[in-house]
């Protein structure tokens, strides 16, 4: 495999910057990729070894371009995840003031995080999406819009300046990343981990959310993402990804994904990889009756009564 990892580019990109954060980036060229999907497309063809995109924010939840790619195509599996806190700035050409600024551009995931602050600002400013935040900037500097919200730092590189800094509606927001390659074994786990799936129902029934849920919550496992997307298939065929406390290799996470497996029309796994959000010796320990090692004692009575050893 190419010693590359992908990522959604251009240069500049807050990507990049969360992508710099890992150890193992600077041991491997890192190439820009123009959209989420050419990004994964990548690693599917071989291109890359892996690709790092953006996978959900504070303020908006999950990006949806990123998790229609992982729930269709050829797997692909999760093996890190990044938080970055985000804020932006309004970058301009040189000598461009407020009053000129007619059009702006940015990823349609950072409008939700400066919608108030444009409101109050430039109320008259017309709002053109973009592949990425970096590539509303050099669209900027190619004078296709007058500004682009971005992060401060892509302002060199793209010739332009910060007109305003320190641009966020919500306060402490953070995106997160992940680090997406081709399957294979799991890290081993590190007690705080993160198990990624996506389900599809057999069929549309009452309470059949609650059946999908209710194997986790009868295991005391904790979720913390929960988004339904369209299948393709007409209006009110969904399936639903989730971000679940614990590793594949957890018994009671297990013993879920078993559960799960058996009333589920498919189950793709993407992956067990460690938390960015906590310390392994912060996560609370697992609720009474959920524990590995009460796992094993229940499963070795159920042998023991099955020899009649009880």
């Amino acid at each position: 495999m190419p010693a590359s990892y992908a990522y959604l580019g251009p240069e500049g990109t807050f990507t990049e910057v969360a992508l710099r954060t890992l150890p193992e980036a600077a041991t491997r060229e890192l190439v820009p990729y123009v959209s989420v999907q050419s990004a994964l497309d990548a690693v599917r063809a071989g291109e890359a070894e892996a690709a790092f995109v953006p996978i959900e924010n504070s303020v908006e939840g999950g990006i949806t371009t990123t998790l229609d790619e992982l729930v269709a195509g050829a797997p692909l599996m999760i093996y890190r995840e990044v938080l970055l806190s985000i804020t932006f700035a309004l970058l301009v050409r040189p000598g461009t003031k407020l009053s000129d600024i007619k059009t702006v551009s940015a990823h349609p995931a950072a409008q939700p995080q400066v919608r108030n602050w444009l409101k109050k600002h430039l109320p008259d400013a017309h709002w053109e999406s973009a592949a990425s935040n970096a590539d509303a900037a050099r669209l900027v500097q190619e004078g296709q819009y007058d500004a682009a919200f971005a992060g401060e730092f892509a302002a060199a590189r793209y010739g332009l300046e910060a007109l305003e800094t320190g641009i966020h509606d919500a306060e402490n927001a953070q995106t997160r990343f992940v680090l997406v390659g081709r399957p294979a074994r799991p890290a081993a786990p590190t007690g705080a981990d993160k198990t990624s799936i996506v389900l599809w129902q057999r069929d549309d029934h009452p309470g059949g959310l609650r059946d999908l849920l209710g194997e986790f919550a009868t295991r005391g496992i904790n979720l913390m993402l929960l988004q339904s997307r369209p299948t393709g298939a007409g209006i009110g065929n969904y399936c639903f990804c989730i971000d679940a406390e614990g590793h594949i290799s957890d018994r009671r996470v297990a013993d879920a994904l078993m559960g799960l497996k058996r009333i589920c029309l498919q189950v793709r796994y993407l992956g067990s990889y460690p938390r960015a959000d906590v310390r392994p010796g912060d996560v609370q320990p697992p609720r009474l009756g959920t524990s590995d090692d009460e796992f094993m004692a229940a499963a070795d009575w159920v042998a023991r009564c099955q020899d009649g050893r009880f």
